[in-house]
């Protein structure tokens, strides 16, 4: 099954439930899959589609930090269970040891030493890890820690 007839298999559940916030959620991916659809002028595939919800969770995260800074618990929490409903639809995301090893291949296969080969190496294990669920800034900084 496709995510795009997951997430519409989805909805009709979750409006038959009556589970609001499932129902929002659902919507507003949807809404932003046929926004980039529109923009793009193609429909989506699936990758494409897991690298919006990606963008999704993203910025809920960091909503999730300001209203921590502002003292708005309950809208912080509501934020987190979207995230938790957005990454239902996503591949699991890749173990902090499986991402080490692969940036550990790709720093041998390089022969990268000094951190001006940072963009290269972040090039290299991006283009393995496509497809996956990963945060590049936690890639990043695992590449930046290997590089000094």
């Amino acid at each position: 099954m496709s995510l795009r007839d997951r997430l519409t298999e989805d909805l009709k559940l979750a409006m038959k439930s009556r589970d609001q916030l499932r129902m929002d959620v659902i919507r507003m991916i949807k809404a932003a899959i046929l926004n980039k659809e529109v923009e793009l002028r193609k429909d989506l595939d699936d990758a494409e589609m897991s690298r919006i919800m990606a963008t999704l969770i993203k910025q809920r995260r960091e909503s999730v930090e300001q209203f921590e800074k502002a003292q708005r618990i309950e809208l912080a929490e509501k934020e987190r269970k979207e995230i938790t409903i957005i990454e239902t639809y996503l591949p699991k995301a890749l173990s902090a040891e499986e991402l080490d090893r692969i940036i550990i291949s790709v720093l041998a296969d390089t022969g990268s030493r000094s951190l001006k080969d940072m963009g290269a190496v972040m090039k290299a294990v991006m283009a393995r890890l496509a497809g996956q669920t990963v945060d590049g800034k936690q890639v990043s900084d695992l590449v930046r820690a290997k590089l000094t």
